[in-house]
């Protein structure tokens, strides 16, 4: 069976990750931009993460351009920005394409394991999903789902 932890992604400083080095914790992945209506969620998610992350919980940011061209900016701009404006501490990558024949391998993947709840393309930025410990999908989430909207849910994961 696959899982979160088959997969590797690219960082925003240019190294490839195994994604296996999450392995036991509870992982939210989400497709960010820098220049969407939905951007001010870094802020949620930042503080989830610092609320939770020392339980398990690790949030992973994908940044993602197919949406109204909201993600332009090089790796370089993107850390410097969700640093500066929203003081990120937690894992950003690369940019990916989340759908199209181009979609990352790691979405690709979220999305046939959540096909049946929300159909299969992501709708736009700021989707989430929620991996358990296992590596497996416990849910996904809508766009406008603010972060604090989880706590609940990712601490009943926490608690699996």
């Amino acid at each position: 069976m696959t899982t979160l932890h088959d997969f590797t992604a690219t960082a925003l400083d240019g190294q490839e990750r195994a994604l296996e080095a999450y392995r036991g914790q509870v992982v939210l992945v989400v497709n960010t931009a820098s220049r969407c209506g939905l951007t001010p969620q870094f802020e949620g998610l930042e503080a989830l993460y610092r609320e939770l992350g020392s339980d398990g919980l690790v949030i992973l940011g994908f940044p993602c351009d197919q949406f109204a061209h909201q993600e332009p900016g090089s790796s370089e701009e993107i850390a410097e920005f969700c640093t500066s404006n929203y003081g990120v501490t937690f894992p950003m990558f690369a940019r990916i394409d989340v759908n199209g024949r181009d979609a990352h391998p790691l979405y690709r993947w979220l999305k046939a394991e959540t096909r049946s709840l929300t159909g299969s393309s992501i709708k736009w930025n700021f989707t989430k999903f929620l991996v358990g410990r296992d590596g497996t999908v416990i849910a996904r989430y809508a766009p406008t789902t603010e972060p604090a909207a989880l706590r609940e849910d990712v601490r009943a994961a926490l608690a699996a």
